[in-house]
């Protein structure tokens, strides 16, 4: 595909409208909610999103059917390549479902709003900060929030670990029981070999504070991607009994594990 037809893809309005008429915004007058989300702001992630899902990692996403319709809830997925091209993926995936067509809310660390614009369009495409107030508020608006609990731990890790499931933060837990919200398990593959990173410069992040300081091939490759949307998990219990709390999340970690091990197994080769 030539360069003037990608950017015509991402840039032309005719599929976006459909898309942004679909799905049901919580929006003001001017077109925004509490949180930035912003009907116009979207459209550039609607058309990126659908060059990079349908032309350049082919994307296959099974399970749609699994994301509820309407009302509060946690999707809960692996995190992986460096950049939040999976978050992407995931999130154009919600958006274009024909079964229910939702635009999720995403969480993104503490460190985002640092990186000059990024803070704002993440803001307009439905992103906040991963504070445990913005999503509690977000599960009681019957939004769909989209949490990666490995965080910056999964998407920096080096490749010579993709694949291996990372520490899983307890938060999102909490948050699920607090307000009786079900998680959707997703497993995502093919974002680990997508953008090779082959360790982390430490005295780099101690410089510039960011959680990470990947040594990178600086380069995306047109890895497959397949996503495996799981069934929705509930769950209830005492939420001040912290063993209690994390093995509930090490459940929804074992469902993910096995969402990835299916979509390893569907995949036939790492670029086709």
């Amino acid at each position: 595909m030539a360069l003037k037809d990608i950017i015509r893809s991402i840039t032309d309005p005719k599929d976006t409208d459909v898309f942004l008429t679909s799905f049901p915004n919580k929006v003001g007058s001017y077109g925004y909610d509490p949180w930035g989300f912003n009907i116009n702001g979207i459209k550039p992630f609607v058309g990126a999103g659908k060059f990079f899902y349908e032309n350049y990692f082919r994307v296959e996403t099974h399970g749609l059917e699994n994301i509820p319709k309407d009302g509060r809830c946690l999707i809960i997925a692996n995190h992986s390549g460096q950049l939040p091209l999976d978050a992407m993926m995931l999130g154009y995936s919600m958006v274009t479902n024909k079964f229910a067509p939702r635009a999720p809310k995403g969480m993104y660390e503490r460190f985002v709003p640092q990186v000059p614009f990024i803070s704002s369009i993440f803001s307009q495409w439905g992103g906040t900060v991963g504070d445990p107030e913005n999503c509690i508020k977000m599960l009681e608006n019957e939004e769909a929030v989209m949490v990666f609990p490995e965080g910056a731990r999964g998407i920096s890790k080096p490749f010579k670990k993709r694949y291996q499931l990372q520490r899983f933060g307890l938060g999102f837990m909490y948050m699920a029981l607090q307000t009786k919200s079900p998680i959707i398990p997703v497993g995502i593959v093919g974002c680990e070999e997508s953008i090779i990173n082959f360790g982390n410069i430490d005295f780099l992040q101690r410089l510039i504070k960011f959680p990470a300081a990947p040594a990178l091939i600086p380069f995306v490759f047109p890895s497959k991607v397949i996503i495996n949307v799981g069934k929705p998990m509930f769950f209830e219990g005492d939420a001040s009994r912290e063993y209690q709390v994390q093995e509930m999340v090490d459940e929804v970690k074992t469902e993910i594990k096995k969402l990835m091990n299916t979509g390893l197994k569907e995949r036939k080769a790492i670029f086709s």
